[in-house]
């Protein structure tokens, strides 16, 4: 066989590859940058989990406090306690992040609280007693903070996941996405007034 053939065709298979490895580097680097990407939603998540959490751990002292006042509103106490029942009834997980209906259910149980959390705030209204409370005092700006903890993280949550979210999206990367089942990530959706933090202020 003429050398200039085989040359020829060592050079071609060296281009292929190169090109070929370049390919494979090219999709890697994709991979990649999703996997850091998506352990950052999950990171974020689990920040929410933790402020979530943490409001749920204070509201048993909080109803305590004002029960031992305001003995007979017991309806808003039910509320309180049942909505924090269904809160801790959801198993969660970072899988919830990949399926709209379990994130949705997560999300209308948390904001159940949080509507049944202003029914109570707005109930301590007609009992001054409690505004000199100092276990009470505490207790609101605990629970004024977490609130405004929680707006903060879901806010840091959904930029994380709009930006997984879009490059999942982006051509080429959606072809690395699809290959590897990066699957798109649910958003926090503002219900009206969820994006308020119930009043604790007297």
């Amino acid at each position: 066989m003429n050398k200039k053939v085989l040359f020829g065709c060592g050079g071609v298979l060296a281009v292929a590859l190169i090109v070929g490895v370049m390919l494979v580097m090219w999709g890697v680097g994709i991979y990649n940058n999703l996997v850091t990407m998506d352990e950052q939603v999950t990171s974020s998540w689990s920040q929410v989990e933790n402020q979530y959490q943490r409001r749920t751990d204070l509201i048993p002292n909080l109803v305590n406090t004002v029960k031992g006042v305001a003995a007979f509103e017991k309806e808003t106490f039910t509320a309180v306690t049942e909505a924090r029942s269904r809160v801790n009834q959801i198993n969660v997980s970072s899988d919830i992040l990949n399926d709209p209906n379990a994130f949705r259910q997560f999300q209308s149980a948390q904001d159940g609280l949080s509507s049944a959390l202003s029914r109570l705030l707005v109930t301590v209204e007609k009992y001054p007693e409690l505004k000199a409370n100092e276990n009470f005092l505490q207790l609101q700006a605990q629970l004024e903070g977490t609130e405004n903890r929680i707006s903060v993280e879901r806010k840091k949550f959904n930029e994380s996941v709009q930006t997984y979210n879009t490059t999942r999206r982006r051509f080429p990367a959606n072809f690395i996405a699809g290959i590897a089942g990066f699957g798109e990530k649910q958003y926090f959706q503002a219900v009206e007034g969820s994006d308020v933090a119930p009043k604790v202020e007297f």
